[in-house]
């Protein structure tokens, strides 16, 4: 057994983040893989349908508890983050915001949870790969972004009308400057989802990452000293990735907010 755990926990660090296949179905000539990470995709979901139409159905007019939690999220992000930039227009994207933000961050949660770990232990290694953190995966995180770059131009086109929103695309400068403009804001408009998924996918990799390597260093050592200091390593960096966790789901939607802000106003 605890060879077992000696490979689970330093052969490879990154097999608790990346994608593994949990079964297979085929239609036809076609096949289609379902894979930890869409396990952990549907459960975020999952718990989205179930939490806030719950929250939605208090009692009383003061919120308490669980529901105080989320109002108080709800709140900050539509009020400190989205209706600074863009104003009236708020209540048109918050949907999808709130919808984007909150999906973030209990796919990172849920990447905290070992379970992993616990279901393998529990089946004594017959299920194994089975949690994970979706958005550690670069697949996840550039179709969020995606979804982002699509709604950022869909919304300046509505907003402004399809000509309108490419006179204003560039700034105003110079006419022999125009075709070099738009060169440049092309290639800018496709580095913003680009970046938007890359970090995301880079801070939640690393951090799972580190955290596998570390607790690799318990069974290496065969050394009491070296175990407790490294568990409290884990506790404490465990601490930093909750932090990180509600950190790139707030960027992600801050920057996707501010992107939009930019297409539907352009004087900004």
């Amino acid at each position: 057994m605890n060879n077992h755990f000696c490979i689970l926990a330093f052969d490879n660090p990154l097999s608790h983040v990346i994608q593994h296949p949990l079964f297979r179905i085929h239609l036809g000539s076609y096949e289609f893989v379902f894979s930890n990470h869409m396990l952990m995709m549907l459960l975020a979901s999952i718990l989205m349908i179930i939490i806030f139409p719950l929250i939605a159905r208090r009692e009383g007019m003061v919120p308490h508890g669980l529901h105080n939690f989320f109002e108080s999220i709800l709140v900050i992000i539509r009020e400190e983050v989205v209706r600074p930039m863009l104003g009236e227009r708020t209540d048109k994207y918050i949907t999808y915001l709130w919808t984007v933000f909150f999906f973030i961050l209990f796919n990172n949660l849920l990447g905290m949870i070992p379970l992993t770990s616990i279901i393998w232990a529990i089946s004594l290694g017959k299920v194994k790969n089975l949690g994970g953190t979706a958005t550690a995966n670069i697949w996840v995180t550039g179709t969020l972004a995606i979804m982002s770059f699509i709604l950022i131009h869909i919304s300046g086109i509505r907003e402004q009308g399809l000509w309108h929103y490419i006179r204003n695309f560039i700034p105003r400068v110079p006419i022999p400057l125009i075709p070099v403009m738009y060169v440049l804001e092309f290639i800018s408009a496709l580095v913003k989802p680009f970046a938007l998924a890359i970090r995301l996918f880079a801070n939640m990799l690393a951090g799972h990452t580190i955290m596998g390597a570390f607790l690799g260093l318990i069974f290496m050592a065969h050394n009491y000293i070296i175990g407790g200091l490294t568990i409290t390593g884990c506790a404490a960096l465990s601490l930093l990735e909750l932090l990180v966790a509600f950190v790139q789901a707030y960027i992600f939607t801050f920057l996707t907010t501010m992107f939009i802000a930019t297409a539907v106003q352009p004087e900004h």
